[in-house]
């Protein structure tokens, strides 16, 4: 039995961050019927490597799901989607404030259908305020939450993570809303409700003290490269061979147990250096030491004599490291999985990790409206109904 067993979930979102939460919850047991427009299906599906047609993104993304290609735009298709609603526990979405309205599938329709469905809506900006109906992905997010533009290095244009924070870490939080409303419903002895997240806000969350630094004394805190402002000594280093060692030598133990191992027992010692604040003052100092320190010995030397001194610290892993470390595999972080194409494909594995009811990957990623006529036929349609349906268009 897995925690979320007996949980349905109907998915009506596209790409990232409606889908990413999904699956998490998808991994842990409910059930989730994503709805797809007929014809191309979720954009995800041509996203980034494709293989024989499908992107590979697809197979991690929509793992244990089962795919119903329904038209939204259709009056037929926005009653089925009523129908898959009626006894439904949540409801995913990622459209633009008033889409979902539009079609008749606003919140307060839906909660008078079935008062104990739980919606989750992500979008840009929320669903209320001066910019609710604008458009806003991962990359906007990002930026009007704050964290852009502390990326980067100083003086240089802000740069990106590299994969879509804004979406996949707004996920997680709707993932967390979504069991805290199921909590309140079926601990507490609530009804459903409405889960209104924006991406911006799920950004702001990450950004620690900007804020409570910016009220208290009005700094701006800008972008610093691979350092941690406030916090030393913790940075990327250069090695002799030219390749970079994360170091975070900032607890104050630490901190002496890293200057000893450098040969800096004048630094270890230096009554000014004992906690962070002194350290942070002479972040720079700090950061020249070390590195003058790394630049001079190998990679492997480095990382040795830091697990001697046991100093937390790592080589920069690319995708080819971490897929064939020990410790990624003791863990399960890579997991294979059937892949639509055929075959197996490697995806990351499911976290947390739960002693009692872990998560599991139980299928594989769906086809385009694979599961249409089954999820129909539990729906009560026959047939004849079936095949008036793709007629129309109304599903496929």
């Amino acid at each position: 039995m897995q925690i979320l067993d007996g949980i349905k979930v109907i998915e009506l979102g596209q790409l990232i961050a409606g889908p990413f939460a999904a699956k998490t919850l998808a991994d842990f047991g409910a059930r989730v019927i994503k709805v797809e427009p007929p014809g191309a299906g979720d954009p995800l599906r041509k996203w980034r490597k494709l293989k024989d047609g499908t992107s590979v993104w697809w197979d991690a993304q929509s793992r244990n799901k089962e795919s119903v290609a329904i038209d939204l735009r259709q009056p037929e298709g926005q009653a089925l989607v009523r129908e898959l609603l009626s006894d439904a526990d949540v409801l995913i979405e990622n459209f633009r404030p008033g889409t979902l309205e539009h079609w008749g599938l606003g919140w307060d329709a839906l909660h008078a259908l079935n008062p104990r469905l739980v919606m989750l809506r992500l979008s840009g900006f929320g669903q209320t305020g001066p910019r609710a109906r604008e458009p806003g992905f991962a990359a906007v997010g990002e930026a009007f939450g704050g964290l852009r533009h502390l990326n980067g290095e100083p003086g240089r244009p802000p740069v990106r993570a590299g994969v879509s924070l804004g979406d996949t870490v707004a996920g997680l939080h709707g993932a967390m809303g979504v069991l805290l409303a199921l909590y309140q419903r079926d601990a507490r002895g609530g009804e459903g409700q409405m889960i209104d997240l924006a991406l911006y806000e799920a950004m702001f969350n990450l950004t620690e003290s900007l804020l409570p630094e910016y009220d208290a004394f009005g700094d701006v805190r800008e972008p610093a490269g691979g350092a941690l402002p406030g916090i030393a000594p913790s940075n990327a280093y250069r090695c002799a061979e030219g390749r970079f060692v994360l170091i975070a030598g900032n607890g104050d133990s630490i901190f002496r147990r890293l200057m000893t191992a450098i040969g800096r027992a004048d630094l270890a010692e230096d009554a000014g250096l004992i906690h962070n604040d002194g350290r942070a003052a002479r972040a720079l100092e700090l950061d020249a030491a070390i590195g003058d320190w790394t630049v001079q010995r190998g990679l492997e030397d480095v990382l040795a004599a830091m697990d001697r001194a046991e100093v937390p610290a790592s080589r920069i892993y690319n995708i080819a490291d971490l897929a064939a470390d020990a410790q990624f595999a003791a863990r399960g972080n890579v997991e294979r999985i059937p892949a639509l194409a055929g075959g197996t494909i490697a995806v990351p594995g499911i976290v947390p990790r739960l002693s009692a009811t872990p998560g599991a990957v139980r299928q594989r990623a769906p086809r385009l409206g694979e599961h249409s006529d089954a999820v129909l036929r539990e729906l009560g349609h026959d047939e004849a109904s079936i095949s008036a349906l793709r007629a129309k268009g109304s599903v496929a």
